[in-house]
């Protein structure tokens, strides 16, 4: 069965000052900054949170349907996606602008200066559900962060089509007030947060974790190195972190997990097996540079799992 990914697609642009940004900073100057960094290294990946939750279903054998907006320089990124068998039928083109893109510099301390052009995300509400209405085949959808309108459009157009809704807010969260996120919560059939995003959630519509449990079938919750937990039908279960071969780049990783979710709803595992495999693809991902670069087989994955919970897929 299909689910559906609704989020964004982008570009994440990263480059390697091999110097510190306060060396080239004056304290006193700081009300008029001119200064350029030089930058021997630069690497473009593929990101957004569609793209990255797609990549990571269809590595488990799903089958993924990507309802994002690009702009008029996303040539590379369909033409992966078709090589990598997964549908560019929900994606809308803007042809007057660019792709969602971030641009990250990073200096020889770890500290980063980001810029985000947001591009065609702030077009997501005019990709519509209404050509994908003849589908019967979509068991599941996930709205992941997108375009403000676009989020709030596509969750009320999932759940008019009767397509059971995974509310996933991450970074989109503060666009919202606390109305707009509980009327998420009342569309939704289950919510996925980390654990700072649920301290937001909780602050911004004065609900309980309790209380937003009780409104949806499962709550799900990730706690990073210390797991996940999930709060289904008034108990709480405990999902341990798979030890990483290696803990490169966190980058995506909240990604992964998502796609492990959306595969074991769609093919009706029970909560406990859903949230192993979806931390496990955390655990994968997480040992790879870049939201988009690890590769393990299906084989691969299934023997990793066996290995860390001592039973098969």
């Amino acid at each position: 069965m299909t689910a559906l990914i609704s989020g964004s697609l982008a570009y994440d642009v990263l480059m390697q000052y091999p110097g510190r940004f306060a060396d080239a900073l004056l304290a006193d100057q700081l009300h008029k900054i001119n200064v350029s960094f030089l930058v021997p290294t630069m690497r473009r990946e593929f990101g957004g949170c569609a793209g990255n939750i797609a990549y990571n279903l269809k590595l488990l054998g799903g089958d993924p349907l990507t309802m994002a907006s690009i702009g008029n320089d996303a040539a590379p990124y369909l033409e992966r996606f078709q090589q990598l068998g997964i549908s560019c039928e929900a994606i809308h083109t803007v042809a007057s602008i660019y792709t969602a893109q971030c641009f990250i510099t990073t200096d020889a301390g770890n500290n980063q200066i980001t810029a985000f052009h947001p591009g065609a995300m702030t077009y997501s509400h005019e990709n519509k559900l209404a050509h994908l209405a003849k589908r019967d085949d979509i068991k599941i959808a996930i709205v992941a962060p997108d375009g403000r309108d676009g989020m709030l459009q596509h969750a009320e157009e999932v759940v008019a089509h009767n397509i059971p809704l995974i509310f996933d807010p991450g970074q989109g969260m503060p666009m919202f007030n606390g109305k707009e996120l509980e009327h998420f919560i009342e569309l939704a059939s289950y919510v996925a947060v980390n654990d700072y995003e649920a301290e937001l959630l909780t602050a911004r519509t004065g609900l309980s974790l309790a209380q937003i449990a009780e409104r949806v079938k499962a709550l799900v919750v990730t706690r990073g190195e210390l797991g996940a937990e999930i709060y289904t039908a008034g108990s709480k279960i405990d999902i341990p972190c798979v030890k990483a071969e290696q803990i490169l780049d966190p980058t995506g990783c909240g990604d992964a997990f998502r796609a492990g979710m959306l595969y074991g709803l769609t093919n009706d595992m029970d909560w406990a097996t859903t949230g192993r495999l979806a931390s496990l693809m955390g655990s994968i991902k997480i040992a790879s540079q870049g939201p988009q670069n690890h590769a393990s087989s299906r084989a691969e994955i299934n023997e990793r799992f066996q290995l860390a919970f001592g039973y098969q897929l």
